[in-house]
């Protein structure tokens, strides 16, 4: 996530959706449709999203703690999380709101990210209780590792992003770039940003854009596919009622 570098677009996101290829998937639907009406992928699984945005300009985006065992069954989805976060008009609102009421041994192991024109907080549910961080302007890049750990993959894609804001890229020239690093195969396998394997991999990719701080414009493009041959779609017209 983009975030407050650029004053015409305080928050800009781009998502890569990494899964098992025969787990049914909508890359981009009307996950509430009033509210605040809220678009994102919706895992046909089991409901949930791995990315949500609401008419207000909040972003809640969730990458999950590999587990050689395989995920719990018995725990609630993950994907509850990031459509919990956006029905909350404003980022601050909606992490005070999920810390006292949510609770990491419910569900299995996640990072998230949640942000507006605003701020920017990451919340780590792998422990006893949920814990937030109000992040600095900046570029944040999480996988699926703690925030800020060392990861090969995080270092590729923050070189491949290059400069940001003031002096580098803004704008349309932003969102350009940020297709070209969703689709980079410069590292080997699963570490590449944009996955292939026969049973794994990209199943979509995701750009959102937040304009204007008062009245927020959102923008949504969708890679329903790979992002490397995949064209990203414009999915504004499912904001309309």
């Amino acid at each position: 996530m983009v975030s407050r570098v650029e004053q015409e677009a305080p928050l800009v996101v781009g998502a890569n959706r990494d899964e098992r290829m025969d787990r049914p998937a909508t890359a981009i639907t009307v996950l509430r449709s009033s509210g605040p009406r809220i678009l994102g992928g919706r895992d046909e699984q089991e409901g949930g999203t791995w990315l949500a945005v609401n008419e207000h300009g909040l972003v809640a985006a969730l990458t999950n703690r590999p587990a050689s065992e395989g995920r719990d069954p018995s725990r609630r989805s993950r994907g509850e999380l990031p459509l919990a976060l956006a029905r909350h008009p404003d980022a601050t609102a909606a992490v005070e709101d999920f810390v006292g009421r949510f609770r990491p041994k419910d569900y299995n192991p996640a990072w998230l990210l949640v942000g507006d024109a605003h701020s920017l907080y990451s919340l780590d549910m792998t422990g006893d209780g949920p814990v937030a961080e109000e992040l600095p302007a900046g570029v944040h890049i999480l996988e699926n590792v703690p925030l800020g750990a060392p990861s090969t993959k995080v270092d590729r894609v923050r070189e491949r992003l290059g400069a940001v804001g003031v002096g580098g890229l803004t704008g349309d020239a932003l969102i350009t770039h940020l297709r070209c690093v969703l689709g980079d195969h410069g590292m080997p396998g699963t570490l590449a940003a944009c996955v292939h394997t026969e049973t794994y991999g990209t199943r979509s990719a995701t750009i959102v854009r937040i304009s204007g701080a008062e009245h927020a414009q959102v923008s949504i493009s969708v890679a329903d596919g790979h992002p490397c041959m995949t064209p990203f779609d414009d999915a504004g017209r499912l904001w309309e009622r």
